[in-house]
């Protein structure tokens, strides 16, 4: 599915682009391609059981699957992390904030495998990122936002395309499609660092939000990241 020139979503079983189980709507999220000259630019991986799907969708938008030279993983559960370890033996260089790189290289409960019946395959990071860190990946600069709460190693990416300001967020802010919050049932879970987060996030303009589940905020994200932060102070505090 085509967001802007040559930015997609590739997998996602809540909006049908990828499909792990019957009855289930949020056992792969969503991943987001960037087409560049020099390669491409994969944001989160899905489960991994529906890879093959993901590469299918891709191939559809002429995004060849070998040309993936990087995977920037949003946290370390398994519908987002579940497939890096494939994506690695394929030779793309993963990238995560410690907290995620830690979780995912020990595939323990942080990786919630056990939300999902299934066992995360561990995987070693090739590059750690670090808050507010700006990166030079292929001719795009990407900006790190570390935003825990949902888990301890919830991170977005912003970068600008198309003379547009994107954020890629993760479970940070819930789909609309099903509350406010990304789940919190999380073994790293934390209310308060969450709202934490929330506060920073608010402060942040950006013209087209590309979430870890359901549909694309096309319309002031800005405003819906204030309103999940409302829900947080009057729920949480």
């Amino acid at each position: 599915m085509q967001i802007l020139k040559n930015l997609f979503q590739v997998s996602g079983d809540l909006n049908g682009l990828t499909f792990d189980q019957p009855g289930a709507l949020w056992n792969d999220g969503n991943a987001y391609v960037l087409k560049t000259p020099q390669g491409l630019i994969l944001f989160d991986c899905g489960c991994g059981e529906t890879i093959e799907q993901m590469f299918h969708n891709m191939r559809y938008w002429d995004l060849a699957p070998e040309e993936i030279q990087y995977c920037l993983l949003t946290h370390a559960h398994l519908d987002h992390a579940g497939g890096a370890h494939i994506l690695k033996k394929r030779g793309v260089k993963i990238m995560a904030v410690a907290e995620t790189a830690e979780a995912i290289a020990a595939g323990d409960e942080r990786c919630c495998g056990y939300l999902y019946h299934k066992t995360f395959q561990p995987v070693t990071v090739d590059q750690i990122l670090v808050d507010k860190q700006r990166r030079n990946l292929l001719g795009v600069e990407i900006e790190v936002m570390h935003l825990p709460g949902h888990s301890m190693g919830c991170t977005a990416y912003l970068f600008t395309w198309e003379q547009k300001r994107i954020v890629i967020s993760g479970d940070v802010i819930g789909t609309l499609l099903s509350g406010d919050f990304g789940w919190s049932g999380s073994i790293d879970f934390d209310k308060k660092i969450y709202t934490a987060s929330l506060r920073r996030f608010a402060k942040i303009e950006t013209d087209i939000m590309l979430p870890g589940h359901g549909m694309v905020y096309f319309h002031k994200p800005r405003r819906r990241v204030e309103e999940v932060l409302n829900a947080a102070l009057m729920q949480w505090r």
